[in-house]
Parts: C-alpha cells; sequence; structure tokens
C-alpha cells in the first residue's frame, strides 16, 4: 500500500471507531433509562375495581332491609335507598333469591368488577357490591333519580313535566349512554333489557340507564322483557341479549314518549307502526300534551322508533346511526 492508502484507511478506522463509541453510548443511556411503565389489563382492571362491603355493613345502610327503604322493584331484584357510614345515599340491589341460587356457580363479583369500569354521564355508576352465602347485592349511585316508567305511566301529573323538548333529550341522552356501552367500553357490555323503567331521569331532566348488563341473571325471564325486546331474543339459536336487541328496546321507549302508553308487552309497537307508516300523528301522539307546531322534530324520532321496532336483527340500524339523529333532533328543538 502507499502512503495516501494508509492515511485513508487510517481515517476509515477512527470514523469507525468513533461511530461504535457513539452508538455505545446512545444503547447505554437508552438501557439505563427507566422502563415504560406498560399498564396490563389486570392492572387497569384494579384501579377500577370497586368496593366489596360486607352484608354487615349492606344490612347497617339499609336497616335490616327495611320496607320502608325500598324504591323500586325489578325482575333481577329489588332496589333500596341506602345510608353509608359517611351519610352518603346510595342504591342497593338486592338480587332475588331465586336467581341467586339458579347463578351460584357464576362469576357475580368477576362480572360486577367489569360492570364497575363502565364510565359515562349518561349510565348509572355501579360502585360497590356483597356477596354472601344465599345474598347477592349490588351497589350503585342514587342521585334522586326517577325513572321514566314513573314519569310517563305511574305519577298522575309526572307527563306534563315532561314536555316534547325534555321527551326528545332523555331519549337522545338514553341513545349516547347505550352507545358508549356498546362501542367504547371494554370489553363492550350489551344492556340486555332497555327499558323504561331502567331508564332515570335525574332532577335537572337528564338521562341515566341503570341495570346494563346483569341480563346473566335472568335471561329466559319473561316477567318484564316481553315487548321490550325483539322476537328473535327468544330464538333458541341465535337469539339471546344483543346490541341489536338494545335497539329494537331503545325504540320501544321512544315509541312510549311519543304516545305516552306503556309497553303493554309489544302490543305499543303494533299499536304504532301503522300510525307512523300512514303519518297518523293526531292518534299517535300523546294527549296529555299539546301537539307542537313543528311537528319535523317528532315526525323524524317516530320514523327512528319505526327503523328501530319494524325490522330484524340484520336491517336494524347500530346504536351509532341512532344516536347521531337524535343528537341532530336535540339540537334542533335545543336551538
Amino acid at each position: 500500500m502507499n502512503h495516501d492508502t494508509y492515511i485513508a484507511y487510517d481515517v476509515v478506522m477512527v470514523a469507525l471507531s468513533i461511530s461504535f463509541f457513539v452508538l455505545a453510548v446512545v444503547l447505554y443511556l437508552v438501557c439505563k433509562k427507566k422502563p415504560v411503565n406498560v399498564e396490563s389489563e389486570e392492572t387497569l382492571a384494579l384501579k377500577h375495581c370497586v368496593r366489596a362491603y360486607s352484608l354487615m355493613d349492606i344490612d347497617a345502610a339499609t336497616d335490616g332491609f327495611d320496607h320502608s327503604r325500598i324504591v323500586g322493584k325489578g325482575r333481577v331484584g329489588t332496589v333500596y335507598a341506602a345510608v353509608q357510614e359517611n351519610g352518603e345515599l346510595v342504591a342497593v340491589k338486592r338480587i332475588h333469591s331465586v336467581l341467586v341460587l339458579s347463578n351460584a356457580g357464576f362469576g357475580f363479583s368477576s362480572v360486577l368488577k367489569w360492570l364497575s369500569s363502565a364510565h359515562h354521564p349518561n349510565i348509572v355508576p355501579i360502585i360497590g357490591f356483597s356477596e354472601a352465602p344465599g345474598e347477592r347485592i349490588i351497589v350503585m349511585e342514587f342521585g334522586r333519580m326517577v325513572s321514566l316508567d314513573f314519569y310517563l305511566h305511574q305519577n298522575v301529573n309526572g307527563a306534563s313535566l315532561l314536555d316534547w323538548n325534555k321527551r326528545i333529550r332523555i331519549v337522545a341522552g338514553a341513545a349516547r349512554g347505550i352507545q358508549y356501552l356498546h362501542e367504547v367500553a371494554t370489553p363492550n357490555i350489551v344492556h340486555g333489557c332497555v327499558k323504561s323503567s331502567n331508564v332515570l331521569i335525574d332532577v335537572n331532566f337528564c338521562t341515566r340507564i341503570c341495570d346494563y348488563g346483569l341480563n346473566f341473571l335472568a335471561p329466559r325471564e319473561k316477567r318484564g322483557l316481553v315487548g321490550n325486546v325483539d322476537d328473535e331474543y327468544w330464538n333458541e339459536e341465535g337469539g339471546g341479549a344483543s346490541k341489536e336487541s338494545d335497539v329494537y328496546g331503545l325504540g320501544v321507549v321512544m315509541l312510549e314518549l311519543l304516545s305516552g302508553r306503556g309497553c303493554e308487552e309489544g302490543l305499543i309497537a303494533k299499536w304504532a307502526m301503522p300510525l307512523i307508516k300512514e303519518m297518523s300523528f293526531g292518534e299517535l301522539l300523546d294527549a296529555r300534551l299539546v301537539i307542537p307546531s313543528d311537528m319535523k322534530p317528532l315526525v323524524r324520532l317516530a320514523k327512528v322508533a319505526l327503523a328501530c321496532v319494524g325490522n330484524s336483527r340484520k336491517c336494524r340500524p347500530s346504536i351509532a346511526q341512532v344516536t347521531t339523529i337524535l343528537n341532530n333532533i336535540e339540537m334542533e328543538v335545543c336551538i
């Protein structure tokens, strides 16, 4: 090799040495850097873990499940207004004993921990549970809420408190809550029994959905379910609770808001569908309210309800599609 070749060789070797040195320093610093804390699903679940109450705590909070504390009864359980040691008012759902026995081997606490991770302005949070021999109890926020069923069908003056604008706001809020359960909650949550008694209204007339994900306790119990789910629910194959049956239930809630009538085990859908198709809104709409001068929002609401209850599961709109339309209607009436 000549002199110039040696110089070039030395330059290359020096450059490579510097490069290796820099690379070594970078790798050292990277390795020395504190590792990123990637939270596992188990860690995230623990963050959302609800409080496990003792049966003694629940008994004290409800005064021994005193009948005077009962605020509601449903197909899954009885709800009590309970006062915790810190004075906080909560709702306690005591699952019916026959359902406790039939689900004895089911992972109740695991399901409740999963459901408790759901948080949205339009759903009622689950904040605790209690599990003991013969007892399964769910603790939820109370918030002094009243069901839509009570407003529309039980309180003589309740319906008049819900004008058309409030009714549209209520069902739009319900749709947003269900959309969160279907599309945002991880894993997704099928409500299983969307009906007016599970649509709660707070003092500001904001909607909160309750009893979501509890259908596993009584999947074939027809009481309180018939008419609020589609006919396909009862099929042996491909039936049961689904996102599509939830959309159907929301459609029934829309029909109740429009007409003021109860579900009547599905009779409301059979009665209302022809009226909507024939545009007979004078006969359809709740006679306890004055028919508004601008009928367009109610006509659109009726057509959405028809799409929800008048189609098979395959042809039924998704909750996202329903929510988008209801949000638009809500914005129109609130201008």
